[in-house]
């Protein structure tokens, strides 16, 4: 089985990441305790930067990474069975 990791799509090529994504905070705690430290991310011309920690992939809209989650080629699609 292949690992993916989760994606988030940015307009910055600057990000941030606490691995507390889509954790909602209560009354009692912020969601922030419940991932990693915070640590800043640099996307280079791959188009796209993964955290060390929780392993989320952070891919710039439109960059060379973004292409590949959008749109398929004809070579992406499986081959048709002449039946």
């Amino acid at each position: 089985m292949e690992y993916v990791p989760e994606v988030t799509i940015v307009d910055s090529p600057r990000v941030c990441c606490d691995g507390a994504g889509q954790i909602r905070g209560g009354p009692g705690y912020r969601p922030s305790a419940l991932g990693h430290p915070r640590i800043y991310l640099q996307i280079d011309e791959t188009g796209y930067a993964d955290c060390g920690y929780c392993d989320r992939r952070f891919v710039l809209a439109g960059g060379p990474a973004d292409r590949g989650l959008h749109e398929v080629s004809p070579g992406d699609l499986p081959a048709e069975d002449d039946e």
